[in-house]
């Protein structure tokens, strides 16, 4: 009805039904039509999509090449399971040699992918892009940055549960939230209403660093031990004593990166996350069960590589990066 409104005030299209067409229905015609490139069809990505297009949203699924568009243009679009009731959504896909600009991207693909995938993209990208950047751990978020000057890059992290069941196909799996920022640049993008509209529970966050350095501290203390005692998250509950000392060598960390808020009360959060999620498999457990790459350059090795930088000693950090490493390389795993 929005649309059709700002559609209907648009110079050349006015009846006396509606108000004058004035510059603030321009910007907010502009902000609707803007569409949501999305780069990545992970759980994430999807998610994502089909809830922005169940809103009324334009939104692009960007795919890794031909083959690929042409799989998914054999089905029926992308489809969301939601508490046992699933929907369809005739999301239009494309490659990246699609020839529209963009203006707003969300990159949803792993880690180690952002930068290739956003080289492809360079092109293609507007020169007052915005990108949303969705990715594990530290690293890449930077690298994509200083890859696009021009753009405006939005760092999140998200806690919603998603998992596929198939190539179009993400189950909602847990409700979470997703914390929006950009440290160099804190006005809040208009374009947040969409998110609202789309039913994605979302802030803007003025720490944005200090949440992803939290995340990253949690993820280093759960993730790559499930992998290591091949449990579920509420298998840690069994190695307590362990999983205590990693989160006293992480606030150490966080302290010295200048994040004493991310160490705060770390090893309490540690402890309610396992509790929490006791039923469930990291996503590192997942990726290295399914044959996957980890993100462990991410998490682990960006932990330590911070820790070096500041001579800063952790053994036990240190040594469960090497044994996660040695234990990839054994199963034929990229260790990087």
């Amino acid at each position: 009805v929005e649309m059709e409104r700002a559609r209907a005030k648009m110079p050349g299209h006015y009846s006396g039904s509606f108000a004058p067409f004035t510059a603030g229905d321009l910007m907010e015609y502009t902000l609707m039509s803007t569409p949501w490139h999305i780069l990545g069809a992970g759980s994430l990505g999807t998610l994502w999509a089909t809830r922005l297009a169940r809103a009324g949203a334009p939104v692009r699924l960007i795919l890794r090449n031909e083959a690929r568009l042409a799989d998914y243009r054999a089905g029926q679009g992308l489809t969301l399971v939601e508490q046992g009731v699933e929907q369809t959504y005739p999301v239009v896909g494309e490659t990246p040699d699609s020839p529209e600009p963009i203006h707003r991207l969300l990159v949803a693909c792993k880690a180690y992918d952002a930068q290739s995938a956003i080289a492809q993209l360079h092109h293609r990208l507007a020169p007052d892009a915005e990108l949303i950047l969705l990715q594990n751990g530290l690293g890449s978020q930077d690298a994509v940055a200083a890859q696009v000057p021009l753009a405006r890059c939005i760092y999140a992290s998200s806690t919603e549960g998603a998992f596929r069941e198939g190539d179009w196909r993400v189950v909602f799996a847990g409700h979470g939230y997703t914390w929006l920022g950009d440290a160099g640049h804190p006005t809040p993008p208009l374009w947040l209403d969409d998110l609202q509209a789309a039913g994605i529970p979302h802030d803007w966050a003025s720490d944005i660093l200090t949440r992803l350095w939290r995340k990253l501290a949690l993820n280093c203390a759960i993730n790559p031990l499930t992998v290591l005692y091949q449990c579920r998250n509420g298998g840690l509950q069994a190695h307590a004593c362990e999983v205590a000392t990693l989160c006293a060598e992480l606030a150490e960390l966080l302290e010295c990166c200048g994040q004493p808020a991310a160490a705060q009360d770390l090893h309490s959060e540690v402890q309610r996350v396992i509790q929490a999620t006791a039923a469930n498999y990291s996503s590192m457990h997942q990726d290295v069960a399914n044959h996957r790459r980890t993100e462990i350059s991410y998490l682990l090795g960006y932990a330590c590589q911070a820790a070096a930088r500041h001579q800063l000693v952790l053994p036990h950090l240190q040594q469960l990066q090497a044994r996660l490493v040695e234990y990839l390389r054994a199963r034929g795993l990229a260790s990087d």
